[in-house]
């Protein structure tokens, strides 16, 4: 396996839209790092640079500290994924998995090896004399996947492998990745649009807008330390609540109001927002980070309570989410399913003050966490 450097990486077309802007990271070996950002944001792109299927208009990419922007994909030791499965419809299981082994002439008796431990990783040990299109659609990323994994390349790209599975199987195999990535000790960059994969899959993820990396850091700290507003709405699912606030003194007491309402804030925070008394500033809280009236928790540094309306229930199970309309804003929050909370509640709502988030209303850029 290996790492790579991507610094300053560009990618501009020939009618001048610049596809990916000044891109710079550093992968370390057996990482599983995640390229993640809403269509059209260059992660894909940037894949595809990596693996050779795009030219690198601006930069230097290295493989292992070998400068690779001149060669060719079959020589780059990659192996990738694509989001459709490409398999050869008229060949086995076996002779699917078999053939980038072939091309290379591998001896049969060391690409059979290859072939049945791969087979064995991802439970397709029964299945390799079957054709693709007696298999599932999972049997069949699996199958891909094979194929990628007998090569034992030095880095394994994904470009969303699981886009065009449903629900159910996505999550068995956001698990099979994992245990992949334990097994084979193998780096992957892996691209998808699903921030929940991204959370659940990666080491590091890297969050893209608009061809520019916003943030690249772990799972944990992009959630509760995102660097701008566009970071804190698209990690979270529901995303985060957004109300604009004006940053308000009293008493030496700092405040953010909004409509006839108030949150004071902690004196951890307070001290960083005091150059924006006055200003109007966008405050953030994550709807786990809302509590309502009859859950109220000890322990908590909640917020003045805040009258709301409930406009929307819905019930997930053993929790629900209910959205109201406060003076000043809208937030939704989760709630227990037994809560007798429904649609046109009028209820008290209170934040957690320790979790509230704070951007400037201009730059966009996180003041406080």
């Amino acid at each position: 396996m290996a790492g790579l450097s991507l610094e300053h990486i560009g990618k501009t077309y020939p009618n001048g839209f610049e596809g990916v802007k000044d891109f710079n990271l550093e992968i370390e070996d057996k990482e599983f790092i995640i390229f993640v950002g809403p269509s059209g944001c260059g992660k894909s792109t940037t894949l595809r640079m990596i693996a050779g299927l795009e030219d690198i208009t601006s930069g230097t990419l290295k493989i292992d500290g070998r400068v690779v922007n001149d060669v060719e994909p079959a020589d780059r030791d990659i192996a990738m994924v694509f989001q459709t499965y490409a398999l050869y419809p008229h060949m086995t299981v076996y002779d699917n998995m078999a053939f980038p082994l072939k091309l290379r002439k591998v001896p049969q008796a060391d690409i059979d090896k290859a072939v049945h431990e791969a087979a064995r990783i991802l439970d397709l040990e029964k299945l390799l004399d079957r054709k693709p299109s007696a298999l599932s659609g999972g049997q069949r990323q699996r199958v891909a996947m094979g194929r990628a994994i007998v090569r034992r390349p030095k880095v394994y790209l994904m470009d969303e492998p699981l886009s065009n599975l449903d629900a159910k199987l996505r999550v068995q195999m956001r698990a099979e990745i994992s245990k992949l990535h334990d097994r084979l000790g193998a780096t992957i960059i892996y691209v998808t649009h699903d921030q929940t994969e991204a959370m659940t899959l990666g080491t590091r993820i890297v969050v893209m807008k608009d061809g520019v990396m916003q943030q690249v850091d772990t799972p944990s700290k992009l959630y509760s330390e995102p660097c701008n507003l566009f970071v804190a709405g698209f990690i979270g699912s529901p995303q985060m609540n957004f109300i604009d606030a004006t940053v308000v003194e009293k008493d030496g007491a700092v405040a953010l109001a909004f409509g006839s309402n108030a949150v004071t804030l902690p004196d951890a925070k307070a001290a960083a927002l005091k150059p924006y008394v006055g200003k109007v500033v966008v405050m953030g809280i994550r709807p786990e980070d809302v509590v309502e009236e009859h859950e109220y928790a000890e322990g908590k540094a909640l917020s003045e309570q805040i009258d709301a309306t409930v406009t929307v229930y819905e019930l997930l199970g053993s929790e629900a989410m209910i959205y109201g309309d406060v003076d000043g804003g809208q937030v939704s929050a989760h709630i227990s399913a037994t809560n007798p909370v429904r649609t046109g509640s009028r209820i008290k709502v209170a934040f957690d003050v320790d979790k509230l988030h704070v951007f400037d209303k201009d730059t966009e850029l996180a003041i406080v966490h």
